[in-house]
């Protein structure tokens, strides 16, 4: 009769379970300025990551990367953030933005020429730096161990993981073609001697595709190209996961700022090897962002960048996309956080409140682990901050 009545207790809880909606965390993201000091204090930041917190849970508050110079913002962020039960992360920048405090060697194309970088504004200029230099990778480590290590971190949420994109034309994604590079190119079967080559003699055809798939992304027509884009994923995948190893030693946890899934692997982002070294990604499923990262500024930069390149579709930046890039990103072990933008500005950032409700619910509905407010919730407009009252969490 007892094991009858514990089958019955262990079924109804089960079906319990079944009927509960996954409840999701939030992640906030606060932009401080690029290394400079902040204008903003203690107060406004506490002061909005409550008014977050009252309409939606906040799980984690990714915050940086400004030097403080007596960290005591941070500290003071940190003590509110643990009160609340609250994690807080260290946004910190990889392979670029650092030009202001590392001598950082740069990332090159393959003919050894320095991309242009991104200038939309002055404060959004940024250079890249190569994946393979020890000295690059050194550098990121030791400013945590020395600025950030006693500020009261819970993790480190690593930006700019990846090379160039379109946003310089071809230049910077056929890269990096530094001597260590080329070396480590070589050690997965590609040379870069023939790939130049290739390039110089096909062109725009170099990047020509035989199909799209929302799943597994383009399949490149010439066997080269191919070769080439899946060995700069491993390569500058392969050393992003050693950091992420290095600071999860230091029992940190560790989330990454990625492109979605169809655009990953021109950026020199291995979905496979990331996400196996990572505690959460945040792939940047910004359907209203016309600058880097936004997923149809990032995809009509490339056909711009191509003309003479055939197979690229046309494709709208519709919901049903959305849910494309969500499914794919899926199968991943580690958790997963989307980006969905929250920002607004009229020209780059035209985001509405119905926008917002209507990324969330395609986020909800696929049931991961939360969803990360992107990318600065201190200049997030009320009216998109009421719209995450939609929830259907809530």
């Amino acid at each position: 009769m007892k094991k009858i009545a514990l089958f019955l207790f262990v079924l109804l809880a089960l079906v319990s379970c079944q009927k509960q909606p996954k409840q999701s965390g939030c992640v906030v993201q606060v932009a401080l300025g690029h290394w400079v000091p902040t204008h903003y204090t203690a107060e406004q930041i506490i002061g909005r990551i409550d008014t977050v917190n009252q309409i939606m849970p906040v799980e984690k508050v990714i915050i940086g990367w400004t030097l403080d110079v007596d960290k005591k913002i941070y500290r003071q962020v940190g003590e509110y953030l643990h009160s609340k039960g609250i994690r807080m992360l260290l946004w910190l920048p990889l392979f670029a933005e650092t030009e202001q405090v590392f001598d950082n060697s740069p990332a090159v194309d393959l003919w050894g020429r320095t991309p242009a970088n991104y200038d939309s504004a002055a404060s959004n200029a940024f250079r890249f730096n190569c994946p393979s230099d020890p000295k690059n990778i050194a550098n990121l480590l030791d400013i945590y161990d020395r600025v950030f290590s006693d500020c009261g971190f819970d993790g480190v949420f690593l930006d700019r993981v990846r090379t160039q994109s379109f946003v310089c034309g071809v230049s910077g994604v056929l890269g990096c073609g530094c001597p260590l590079c080329v070396e480590r190119f070589a050690a997965e079967g590609v040379d870069i001697q023939k790939v130049k080559s290739e390039f110089e003699s096909q062109g725009d055809a170099f990047f020509s595709v035989s199909a799209y798939n929302p799943a597994d992304g383009f399949v490149f027509e010439n066997p080269l190209a191919a070769a080439f884009f899946k060995a700069k994923s491993h390569i500058v995948s392969s050393s992003v996961a050693a950091i992420c190893d290095s600071l999860r030693s230091r029992n940190l946890e560790v989330g990454l700022d990625l492109y979605a899934p169809f655009m990953a692997p021109f950026v020199g982002q291995d979905y496979s090897i990331l996400t196996a070294h990572a505690d959460f990604i945040k792939p940047m499923l910004y359907r209203k962002t016309f600058a880097p990262a936004g997923m149809g500024y990032e995809y009509e930069l490339l056909r711009k960048s191509l003309p003479g390149a055939t197979g690229y579709p046309a494709l709208e930046m519709d919901v049903d996309f959305l849910n494309s890039q969500l499914d794919a990103m899926a199968r991943y072990d580690c958790g997963k956080y989307p980006g969905i933008e929250l920002n607004y500005d009229k020209e780059l950032v035209p985001t509405s409140p119905e926008y917002v409700a209507e990324s969330l619910k395609a986020v909800k509905d696929h049931g991961f682990e939360g969803i990360v407010l992107s990318w600065n919730i201190l200049e997030v407009p009320l009216s998109h901050l009421e719209a995450l009252r939609s929830s259907p969490n809530q």
